[in-house]
C-alpha cells in the first residue's frame, strides 16, 4: 500500500500561519499542529485519493503494513506533526511507557524536534540547567520561576533535537519544526505564562504529574548538527533526504513527508507539506528534486 495523507490539524492558541501558508493545510483558524501521520484517536490521518480515499488510515492498515519491527508493540508506535509556533508553548513534560500505560492507558513520549525555520533569536527551552530537587522544583513552579532553571537554546534551521521522556521543555515563539513522537497525546503542563484562552480561563496544568515524571537532573544539551540520520531510538528513526533515490523497508513502514520542494513516489506527487505513507515490504522510487523527512522504525 502506497497512499497520500489528509492530517488532522489543530488550533491552538500559540499557532501562527507559517503551515496555512508555506505547507498548504487548511483551516479557516491560524494552524498550530499538523498530525502528518497519526494513528492517535485525538487526530487521526485520512487517506486522500487511490482506493481507499476518505477512509482513516488506521482503519485500512494491519500489522502487516506495520511490519515486523513494530511487533513489540501495542499500539501503532509513532505520530508525527508540523508544528508552527507563533508564540511560546507551555512549559511541559511527558512521562515514560512505564508511568504512562500504568496510570493514563497510553504509551509515554519520547520525542524528536527538526528545525524547519526559526526567527532571529528564536529558541527553545531544554531541560534543566543546574541539578533540582524536589522541593526547588516545587517553588519554581509555585512562584512562576521555573525557565530560571531551564537551558535557553537559540535554535536554527537545520538542527536537530531529541527529548527524551522526563525531559522538561517548552517550544519558543518564532520556531515552525518537524516533529517525530511516540504515539502518545500526554502533556504534562508545568507552567504557562498565565495566559488565558478566548473565554478568559487559565489552561490546565499538571503539576502533580508533572512531579511525578520530571528528570531533576542537569541537562546537557547536546550538538545538534546531523547529517542524513537525524534520530533514532526504539519507538522511531528519522532520516533527512533530497532528491532521487529507492525508498521502502521490509521489517517497517515508511513515512515521507516533503519539507521543501516536490517529489513524485510510486504515481504519487507529493508537495511542500504533504505526507506519503508506503506499507512495509512496499518499495518505491523517488524522483523530483524535494526534500523530505522519512520515518521508519528500525531494530537497535
Amino acid at each position: 500500500m502506497i497512499v497520500k495523507l489528509i492530517p488532522a490539524v489543530k488550533n491552538y492558541l500559540w499557532g501562527g500561519t507559517k503551515l496555512n501558508n508555506e505547507y498548504g493545510k487548511t483551516s479557516d483558524l491560524p494552524i498550530s499542529e499538523s498530525w502528518e501521520l497519526s494513528f492517535c484517536k485525538d487526530g487521526l490521518s485520512t487517506i486522500d485519493g487511490g482506493a481507499y480515499d476518505g477512509q482513516k488510515l488506521c482503519d485500512v492498515t494491519t500489522r502487516g503494513d506495520w511490519g515486523e519491527n513494530c511487533c513489540e508493540f501495542e499500539f501503532f508506535p509513532v505520530l508525527n506533526k508540523l508544528i508552527d509556533a507563533a508564540k511560546p508553548l507551555s512549559v511541559q513534560v511527558h512521562p515514560d511507557d512505564e508511568y504512562a500505560l500504568k496510570n493514563e492507558g497510553q504509551y509515554g513520549k519520547t520525542e524528536m524536534w527538526h528545525i524547519l525555520s526559526a526567527d532571529v533569536g528564536a529558541y527553545i527551552y531544554l531541560g534543566f540547567n543546574t541539578d533540582m530537587t524536589d522541593e526547588g522544583f516545587a517553588q519554581a513552579i509555585a512562584d512562576g520561576s521555573v525557565c530560571r532553571y531551564l537551558n535557553k537554546v537559540e535554535v536554527k534551521q537545520g538542527q536537530t533535537y531529541f527529548i527524551p521522556s522526563g525531559t522538561v521543555h517548552a517550544i519558543g515563539a518564532g520556531v515552525t519544526l518537524f516533529e517525530v513522537q511516540q504515539n502518545s497525546s500526554l502533556t504534562y503542563r508545568v507552567y504557562d505564562y498565565d495566559r488565558t484562552d478566548g473565554g478568559g480561563n487559565k489552561r490546565e496544568l499538571h503539576i502533580e504529574k508533572a512531579k511525578a515524571v520530571c528528570n531533576l537532573n542537569k541537562y546537557t544539551v547536546p550538538n545538534a548538527t546531523r547529517d542524513e540520520l537525524l534520530g533514532k531510538c526504539k519507538y522511531f528513526s528519522a532520516y533527512r533526504l533530497s532528491g532521487q533515490r529507492e525508498v521502502g523497508l521490509k521489517d517497517s513502514f515508511v513515512s515521507l513527508t516533503v519539507t521543501d520542494g516536490r517529489i513524485n513516489v510510486g504515481g504519487i506527487t507529493a508537495e511542500k507539506g504533504n505526507t506519503v505513507f508506503l506499507s512495509a515490504g512496499e518499495r518505491q522510487s523517488v524522483t523530483g528534486d524535494g526534500s523530505y523527512i522519512l520515518t521508519c522504525v528500525e531494530k537497535q
